[in-house]
């Protein structure tokens, strides 16, 4: 990760470093990161959002354009699902598969978190992987079947849950697990009221995707959002009692936790 030398004064913060930051370092696109800094950082992480939604925006177009070309609901469930790994390059699964060996191996922190640096995956990721990624498929060719609609405003809140989960993480009182890595370079960065403002915003424009299916779907992808967020914490509070700290692999898992989350949700109930 380059940094600016310390004899040299940090460029000034402009509105576009934070998008640079979070679209840098969260998706492939090629995306110029001029700032490595905590205030980059901070930035950055309060962007984390908006690069969730121009994945979520990826993924339902590709679902879509499938459905209009007379794809069946399960091919554009899996397009959907394959857009945020490929826009990624899977990073967040492999974050979710070595989290989940760590916390499956029962070791001590330090011993888990050299499991979770091997290149390898051992069983528990395997396994986990698995489950959540025929979930994620599962509930997005239920609701393409349903309503195309339906099925887009699902893959767009849950990309945007998912990266609101990483803004959440990097809050301040939760610290790295690691002294390097991009968990080291974002732990804490983000004040706790900047995550509750992150929180409403999202949690309103979920609701404006979720009221094109009616004032339930509203209703609906908001309370998606949050229940979202709560199993994010709970996995997050977790992980900084096993390990100590937040990591990369971690806030991949976060990630995948809330968008698979969100897509639970909106399977049930009958809305969006």
């Amino acid at each position: 990760m380059p940094e600016t030398p310390a004899d040299t004064p940090a460029p000034a913060l402009t509105p576009l470093d934070g998008l640079r930051f979070a679209f840098g370092t969260l998706t492939v696109l090629p995306v110029r990161v001029r700032r490595w800094d905590r205030e980059a950082a901070r930035a950055g992480m309060f962007c984390a959002p908006v690069a969730g939604l121009a994945v979520g925006v990826g993924a339902a177009a590709l679902g879509l354009l499938l459905l209009l070309l007379g794809a069946g609901p399960l091919l554009a469930a899996v397009a959907s699902v394959a857009v945020p790994a490929v826009l990624t390059r899977g990073l967040h699964l492999d974050g979710l598969a070595d989290t989940a060996d760590g916390l499956g191996s029962g070791r001590p922190a330090e011993d888990a978190l050299r499991i979770m640096k091997q290149s390898d995956i051992g069983p528990f990721g395997v396994i986990t992987l698995l489950l959540v990624l025929l979930a994620q498929v599962a509930v997005l060719a239920q609701l393409y079947g349903t309503s195309w609609t339906r099925g887009a405003v699902a893959a767009l809140v849950s990309a945007l849950a998912a990266r609101l989960a990483l803004t959440l993480a990097a809050r301040a009182g939760i610290p790295a697990a690691r002294p390097e890595g991009l968990g080291a370079a974002v732990a804490g960065v983000v004040p706790v009221r900047g995550a509750t403002v992150a929180v409403a915003g999202c949690a309103l424009l979920a609701a404006a995707c979720g009221a094109t299916l009616g004032a339930w779907g509203a209703v609906h992808a908001a309370t998606a959002v949050l229940f979202a967020l709560g199993a994010a914490e709970l996995l997050l509070r977790h992980c900084v009692r096993r390990f100590g700290g937040v990591t990369g692999d971690v806030f991949g898992a976060l990630a995948e936790t809330a968008a698979t989350t969100v897509l639970v949700v909106l399977a049930l109930g009958g809305a969006a």
